[in-house]
């Protein structure tokens, strides 16, 4: 028996944010609850039988705290919601949504969006050193960058350093302009663009010519000693286990490390072993190392990255 249910939003941005750009939350709340969704000015008209938009109900209820005040969310909210829902989970839920890491440059909040993000983050919290693997766009390097950033606006280090191997997927660095560095840049802009999130690019850039802050390719972390330092080594899936070794022993006292890669996308040859691979089964049972995995389902850019990801690995299995 069809039943209706008629849900008042209280505002204007209230509404938008619950409902996404071009009502694609709207769609997507419909897909997972089989309810039908109208939108009609601020009010929310959702048919179907009972099942249905109680389902429905659930997940906007567990969402007011974000909705209510305008705060945006994303498909991937809404899945949260809905995985927590099943699980009865929703204490853990509410303290995902509290749990705010910074406040972009814009005002904008930055928090963990799903279960498997908010456990990554207490890792790098709690741990001297953290491992974290998943595919594209599951906010690996972005969380960890936007940690030390926030950690060293606060004092907590002296200065944050960040690295990735300069490994040419498939393009020659020789057929790039300018000198190593300039090569160099667009293989690190990703950290860039994390920086710049929290920070001016004026003040980044001051930053920089201080030493405070440093990006640099890996080879240029031989033979160093980092003290009092944020490390974030990215993309290591492109290391070698050398080279692997080399970074994870320039770590100093007073140091936190965090090492990301995506071990479906290394551009080694294929002879090659993965020094990521090959570190995360040599440490995986060391006291104060945490190792933590994220799938498909934490990828937090455009939804059909995430399908995108899934279709990846079906095809590879």
């Amino acid at each position: 028996m069809t039943e209706i249910l008629k849900i008042e939003l209280p505002s204007i941005d209230s509404t938008i944010a619950l409902c996404g750009y071009q009502e694609e939350n709207i769609k997507l709340l419909a897909k997972n609850t089989g309810a039908n969704i109208v939108l009609r000015g601020q009010e929310l008209l959702i048919t179907g039988t009972a099942t249905q938009i109680k389902r429905c109900q659930k997940i906007i209820c567990s969402l007011e705290n974000l909705w209510k005040y305008g705060k945006t969310i994303s498909g991937v909210d809404i899945i949260t919601a809905r995985h927590a829902i099943e699980i009865n989970s929703q204490n853990n839920l509410e303290q995902l949504q509290q749990d705010v890491l910074a406040k972009t440059r814009h005002g904008l909040e930055i928090r963990a969006k799903t279960f498997r993000q908010r456990k990554y983050i207490q890792s790098i919290r709690s741990h001297d050193m953290t491992f974290c693997v998943g595919p594209a766009g599951t906010g690996k390097t972005f969380l960890a960058a936007i940690i030390a950033v926030t950690a060293l606006l606060d004092s907590q280090y002296e200065r944050l350093v960040l690295t990735r191997p300069a490994v040419e997927a498939g393009e020659k660095l020789g057929f790039l302009p300018g000198d190593l560095q300039q090569k160099i840049n667009p293989y690190l802009r990703p950290l860039y663009d994390a920086l710049y999130e929290l920070i001016e690019p004026e003040k980044v850039n001051t930053l920089m010519e201080k030493g405070v802050i440093e990006v640099a390719p890996l080879a240029y972390m031989r033979g160093r000693t980092l003290n009092n330092s944020f490390v974030i080594l990215d993309e290591a899936q492109n290391t070698t286990p050398a080279q692997m070794k080399m970074v994870l022993t320039r770590l100093g006292f007073r140091s936190k490390m965090v090492v990301t890669g995506d071990i479906t996308q290394t551009d080694l040859p294929p002879s090659q072993k993965s020094g990521l691979l090959v570190v995360m089964r040599i440490l995986q049972h060391v006291e104060g190392i945490s190792i933590c995995e994220l799938s498909q389902g934490d990828v937090v850019r455009h939804p059909l990255v995430q399908r995108i990801v899934n279709a990846y690995e079906d095809y590879e299995k």
